[in-house]
């Protein structure tokens, strides 16, 4: 039976995913298991690349590269690259979480990247990431899920704010979460460590994050939204796998079909497995010359080569239609959108912009075109930074929601499909 994460691109099935993986690290693990039931071999980093075609991939913590060769002519074949991020804004825990506080038992949280704070209040949050744990004499990494309401964010009452209408929250004062009453024992991470089987002894190291414990869901009077969280951006995870798999079916695409998802893009990528770094560029290069090519034929095979930057996209909201540009509304439900951006926050220019606007027409879905207000601060994506190290033309697109970076969105459940089918014809162009 083939594994949840590689069934057809459907908002169940993105619901699904997400809820399989609460952190980067499950993210990996969940396409890593799709792809093995696709016949993608794993390639530990240092061992030397099989010099013959197939598909295989790479996991860096919470940073995946997949790729298949099995179509390729030779070392100077281009790449069409989907590049991702696995990380979401969400609350982490510090390394010493446990406080006791005004008769509560409290964990001290941080939060990561530009997460919207207020979001996260009154939520049943559970706990996940991964702990490094003694084995003998070294050390082994296991991947930790609480999926149980274990913690709440409580916000303060109305009556005691100064205007009764709510509060600035301080990051470093307002976001830990309670666990308990003082007259518990024990600690969080005797939770965490219980979760694995071991003792909070044998605990050397972790990355632990918190997550909305409610589940993904198909909602609205007709069944055509999906509420969840995280979307921003395991909506290009999935439905990027999804197009990777048709890809890798597709006999004679002429390119060499690859998916590169990076941890850290929500706080600048600058880390060993983020975009900024060479983990791309590394594996493009053995790649070729595993094929049996040189650097010359890997700077030829650069040349032609295209990444797609997919990351999700502000559809325009209802209530403050004001705060989008002109012109440039984007409808939910209205198929993937090109981003554009004069001051290269997006990668896009005409060239790449043309390629992705072909990949919509060879899969019959509609193009939107997203330009953001010239007064308001542009985000960015992993799209500039991967164009910089590859030196590869670089177009930005995405998928439309509403709530990016809360700790719960909205997407219209049509884009899925619409999503999936015009990545996977980038991936797999026409000849």
């Amino acid at each position: 039976m083939p594994h949840p994460a590689a069934n057809p691109a459907t908002a169940e099935n993105l619901a699904t995913f997400v809820d399989a993986s609460p952190s980067p690290f499950h993210v990996c693990a969940t396409v890593a298991a799709a792809l093995e039931t696709a016949g993608f071999a794993r390639l530990d980093e240092g061992d030397a690349f099989p010099t013959e075609a197939g598909r295989h991939y790479l996991v860096r913590g919470g940073s995946l590269v997949a790729w298949s060769t099995t179509s390729a002519a030779g070392p100077t074949t281009p790449f069409r690259v989907l590049a991702g991020h696995t990380d979401s804004p969400n609350l982490r825990l510090k390394q010493h979480p446990d406080r006791r506080r005004e008769g509560w038992r409290t964990v001290a949280l941080e939060p990561y990247g530009g997460a919207h704070l207020n979001s996260w209040l009154d939520r049943d949050l559970g706990i996940s990431g991964r702990v490094t744990v003694r084995d003998g004499g070294g050390a082994t990494t296991l991947l930790v899920h609480v999926d149980e309401p274990v913690l709440r964010v409580p916000q303060l009452a109305i009556h005691l704010s100064e205007d009764r209408k709510g509060v600035t929250l301080d990051p470093q004062r307002h976001v830990d979460a309670i666990w308990g009453l003082d007259t518990g024992h024990g600690s969080v991470l005797d939770l965490v460590a219980g979760s694995v089987g071991r003792e909070a002894g044998d605990l050397l190291n972790w990355e632990l994050m918190t997550h909305d414990t409610a589940p993904s869901r198909v909602v609205g009077v007709d069944h055509d939204l999906l509420s969840a969280p995280r979307l921003d951006n395991q909506g290009t995870c999935f439905t990027g796998l999804q197009a990777l798999l048709h890809a890798a079916d597709q006999p004679d695409s002429g390119v060499v079909p690859v998916l590169a998802l990076f941890d850290h893009e929500e706080v600048g990528s600058q880390s060993d497995r983020g975009a900024s770094g060479r983990l791309l560029v590394t594996v493009l290069e053995r790649v070729v010359l595993a094929a049996g090519g040189a650097r010359e034929d890997l700077h030829r095979a650069l040349a032609g080569s295209v990444v797609a930057s997919g990351d999700m996209a502000h559809a325009t909201h209802p209530g403050y239609a004001e705060r989008h540009e002109p012109g440039h509304h984007i409808a939910a439900g209205g198929g993937p959108v090109l981003k554009v951006n004069q001051n290269l926050r997006y990668a896009t220019d005409a060239g790449s912009g043309a390629v992705f606007a072909l990949a919509c027409e060879q899969a019959g879905v509609p193009l939107q075109r997203y330009v953001h207000r010239a007064d308001l601060p542009c985000g960015s994506t992993v799209g500039p930074m991967t164009a910089a190290q590859t030196g590869v033309s670089t177009v930005d697109v995405g998928a439309p929601q509403l709530a990016m970076h809360a700790a719960r969105e909205l997407m219209a459940a049509a884009d899925v499909p619409l999503y999936a089918a015009a990545l996977g014809a980038f991936l797999a162009p026409a000849r």
